[in-house]
């Protein structure tokens, strides 16, 4: 192109120009450019690269011309680039210090290794100035689906030619066991556009849940509309989906709509998803209602909610068991992705068992606890008292509401069950002092003496190793340091963050931002702080006292 460039005439250069734009969709000006700093660079070989050339091309008529730029200065270092400033003023007599001068070179003829330079500028600005307008065009859309033509398969990577542009379609985003063939159209969904030094990546995916949910609105129209809504989806590409759509019209039913006549509307995403099955499922803001209909097609029997740690055990009848958890576990594991809650399932005598097993634990807890029979072990258990805490810190009225409790023995049990849990309290104050446990780390608020010994076991035994532990580590219900104690992990966050504060690695402000927080994180400072100057002043003053004896027995 290039060669054809520089000894073209001039209306054949300005041609090239257009034609370039044209088949690149880039401005024309950009040629124009590339092919100015093609001839500038071509310039210097052939009158020395130490000067400092300019080239210019005029719009309109396409005449070429070189300048060679001088620099005005006091003392010239450099004559390539510098002029002195009587010398400047022979030419311009206003010129002043840090001024430039232009003078114009003679037209010349590019040689061939001159020319092979300035093509290889050109063909490079003209790619940067491709890969830029690929990238702003595709940049904004990312989420929307696209439809392109097959280029080639490369290693199970797809590459799609999209017109203007080419995308990337990994082997981990294409729909297991699906057939691509060179040259078929395929529809995507663009999730990431990134700029690198190759050009413009652009990503598809054909398993991404929300591509799912894009064809759904292609072919639903209420969802177009805005009148339905899809709240969640949940895929396992090319083998089962369960999406989750709520209507915003009292009169049009979300599940009917996304069905339509005959199925009509769901086949056809179906059949873009490669057979993949699909069910439509009705959102609900009452979780268990929602969780009940995700499991679906299996009957559920009774939900029961950990709001703290987004759990949901699910009791279903026995023969519903395999239903409800589907082929390797797919059907509770898509429900689960659905809600966004952990799901635990067990079957009604599973269950009956457990709830056996929990019911004689806590029996004889309260029997050991408390000092009493199985008959009123069994009965505090009915009513629903689980700890020994509640016996001992509920208010009385709840107790009295047992059958068969009067004011005597409520207070009775209270005290009994006071006096267990101090006894219990100084048995691990005492353990954790053997395990070596400092005072630092039992001063943190929220950590019982239970509490320290469990961390004690697991060699955290200073305020430093507590502060250094992460919130999941006290907390994960498989392998949490404290999971017993039925912490949640913003009350550990905050017990980890005042044991920093306190050693002066943050800030309160910085751990608590300007909450109660943080001015109980910023008291328990000071308090230290005053606690440590009194046991200082009370040092000094027994070593004066100590200094004063010794000398009135010398004296």
């Amino acid at each position: 192109m290039m060669a054809a460039a520089v000894s073209a005439n001039r209306l054949e250069l300005l041609q090239i120009a257009d034609l370039v734009a044209r088949e690149k969709s880039i401005d024309k000006d950009i040629v124009l450019e590339a092919m100015e700093e093609a001839i500038q660079k071509a310039a210097r070989s052939r009158y020395g690269a130490e000067n400092e050339i300019r080239a210019q091309i005029d719009k309109n008529t396409g005449d070429i011309r070189l300048f060679r730029v001088l620099e005005v200065v006091e003392e010239v270092e450099n004559p390539a680039v510098e002029i002195s400033l009587e010398d400047a003023k022979e030419d311009k007599p206003d010129a002043e210090i840090g001024d430039y001068l232009a003078s114009s070179l003679p037209p010349m003829d590019f040689g061939r290794i001159a020319a092979q330079t300035a093509k290889q500028v050109i063909v490079q600005k003209v790619r940067d100035a491709e890969r830029q307008r690929q990238y702003e065009e595709y940049k904004d859309r990312v989420g929307e689906t696209i439809t392109g033509v097959v280029k080639r398969v490369e290693y199970g990577n797809v590459i799609v030619d999209l017109g203007r542009a080419e995308a990337i379609m990994r082997r981990d985003q294409v729909i297991p066991r699906e057939h691509i063939r060179q040259n078929e159209r395929i529809r995507g969904y663009i999730y990431e556009v990134r700029r690198e030094n190759r050009g413009p990546q652009i990503f598809m995916s054909r398993t991404k849940p929300d591509f799912m949910a894009a064809l759904f609105a292609q072919e639903v129209p209420e969802i177009y509309d805005g009148i339905i809504e899809i709240r969640s989806v949940a895929r396992d590409p090319g083998s089962r989906a369960k999406i989750a759509v709520i209507s915003n019209d009292g009169g049009i039913d979300p599940v009917g709509a996304c069905v339509g006549m005959r199925g009509s509307r769901v086949q056809a995403v179906v059949n873009e998803l490669q057979g993949e099955k699909i069910d439509i499922i009705p959102w609900s803001p009452d979780v268990a209602s929602f969780i009940v209909n995700a499991l679906q097609p299996a009957e559920v029997s009774k939900v029961v909610l950990d709001e703290e740690r987004s759990r949901v055990e699910v009791v279903v009848p026995d023969d519903q068991l395999s239903l409800a958890i589907g082929r390797r576990g797919q059907n509770v594991r898509l429900a689960s992705q659905l809600t966004g809650w952990t799901i635990d399932i067990m079957t009604e005598a599973e269950e009956s068992e457990r709830r056996q097993e929990e019911f004689m634990t806590q029996s004889k807890r309260f029997v050991e606890a408390l000092d009493v029979d199985d008959t009123l072990a069994h009965l505090l258990v009915a009513e629903g008292f689980t700890e020994v805490e509640e016996i001992a810190y509920v208010e009385p009225e709840e107790l009295l509401a047992v059958e068969g409790f009067d004011d005597d023995l409520v207070a009775e049990l209270q005290r009994r069950a006071a006096d267990f849990l101090e006894a219990e309290a100084r048995a691990a104050d005492e353990k954790r002092r053997e395990m070596g446990v400092s005072d630092d780390l039992a001063d943190v608020e929220g950590l019982t003496p239970q509490m320290l010994v469990k961390l004690g076991e697991d060699e955290v035994k200073t305020l430093e190793d507590f502060a250094g532990c992460a919130a999941d580590e006290l907390t994960s219900k498989e392998d949490g340091i404290l999971r017993d104690f039925s912490l949640t992990e913003d009350e550990a966050s905050d017990m980890i963050m005042s044991a920093r504060v306190v050693l002066g690695w943050i800030s309160a402000e910085e751990a608590f931002g300007n909450s109660e927080e943080a001015e109980e994180a910023s008291e328990e400072v000071a308090e230290e702080a005053a606690e440590e100057g009194a046991e200082e002043d009370a040092a000094e003053a027994a070593e004066g006292d100590a200094d004063a004896a010794e000398k009135g027995e010398e004296a």
